[in-house]
């Protein structure tokens, strides 16, 4: 059965477009892996500042082949080099680290690329569930 991961995003005030922005410039670069199914960037509506980035594998062997992959270090690297710069600008050189902002994970985008620097996002969790029952509404 299929497993889903859900990266929970934590993501400032007025950075919600950026966001959304640097996902859009990726599109369709997970597509391309084995054993990928979907993908949906869930923006809040109800008095949150996390967006939800869920996808759906396969296999737990074809998640952690993509985290492992050449595409996802390199959407990824540019978004730590925005967090250093970010954090050295703000505590006058001296960086102090964005734990959980860049995690090991799904997502796309949330680091670099775009118009804005920095990073859009500033904490992350991924969450892991199996599918147990699903519908896509469909009728035969």
């Amino acid at each position: 059965m299929s497993v889903v991961k859900i990266n929970v995003l934590e993501v400032p005030e007025g950075k919600g477009e950026v966001l959304e922005e640097r996902f859009a410039a990726r599109a369709g670069e997970v597509d391309k892996v084995d054993g990928f199914e979907s993908f949906e960037l869930l923006r809040p509506t109800e008095g949150t500042d996390r967006y939800l980035v869920v996808t759906k594998w396969r296999d737990e062997a074809s998640f952690k082949a993509w985290m492992d992959s050449a595409a996802f270090q390199r959407g990824h690297a540019q978004a730590s080099q925005d967090a250093e710069a970010a954090d050295s600008s703000a505590e006058g050189g001296h960086p102090h680290g964005d734990a959980g902002a860049h995690p090991r994970s799904e997502g796309e985008g949330h680091g670099g690329g775009g118009s804005h620097g920095g990073p859009a996002a500033i904490g992350s969790e991924v969450w892991g569930f199996e599918v147990i029952l699903s519908s896509t509404g469909q009728k035969p």
